[in-house]
């Protein structure tokens, strides 16, 4: 059995991969690597470098929130599900912090803060039950798809590679909502998921730019 030392060495590998860059490794190669870089002007690259900061911030909180869900997690079957699944969101951080400095920018500098945060939300749900965790899950990776598919439609027609990043991730998102309902997850309300997407707002507004 895993002792609680143990397991928070194990969070603070998780952390310092997520967080100093170049640290993660992806297990599959990035998407965008089968499409040549387009033209763009400094408008559309600023533009694109921006929704590709906010997406990079929403896997460095996916990893925050499987790490604080795994860690109090109460049966054996969801810690495994929940660390499966944030091996494969691994892939999705190297691949959009991959194009964020192919785009000449990079990571933004919330980042730490946002962990923080999301680890203890996804450790808070953790606590309270794992049928609440799996569904803050689901109800999270629905709030990414939708943002996926809204920075697919207003990327630069040109950027090929940033659409080929985010049409992969929105395939393994969807995959891990149906994961987590399969397993048991509740599924919020209407009201709860309207008040999800109003503080979604506060990462992407501030991710942006910063």
């Amino acid at each position: 059995m895993i002792s609680f030392l143990d397991k928070a060495v194990l969070q603070f590998d998780r952390a310092l991969q997520t967080l100093v860059p170049h640290a993660a490794r992806a297990s599959r190669p990035s998407p965008a690597t089968s499409f040549e870089e387009g033209l763009l002007d400094q408008s559309e690259r600023k533009h694109a470098s921006g929704l590709m900061r906010i997406n990079h911030t929403g896997e460095v909180c996916a990893q925050a929130l499987y790490a604080g869900q795994a860690t109090t997690a109460k049966l054996a079957a969801v810690r495994e599900e929940m660390e499966h699944a944030a091996d494969e969101e691994i892939d999705h951080l190297v691949w959009c912090e991959q194009r964020l400095y192919e785009l000449g920018s990079r990571p933004s500098l919330f980042n730490p803060l946002f962990y923080g945060a999301s680890f203890f939300i996804g450790a808070g749900a953790g606590l309270i039950s794992d049928k609440l965790s799996l569904g803050f899950v689901a109800a999270t990776e629905d709030q990414v798809c939708a943002h996926l598919q809204k920075h697919m439609a207003t990327l630069p027609v040109q950027d090929e590679k940033s659409k080929a990043v985010l049409a992969q991730m929105h395939t393994d998102e969807a995959k891990h909502k149906a994961m987590a309902l399969a397993a048991g997850g509740y599924e919020f309300p209407k009201p709860i998921m309207a008040i999800m997407t109003q503080v979604s707002k506060v990462m992407t507004t501030t991710t942006y730019r910063i």
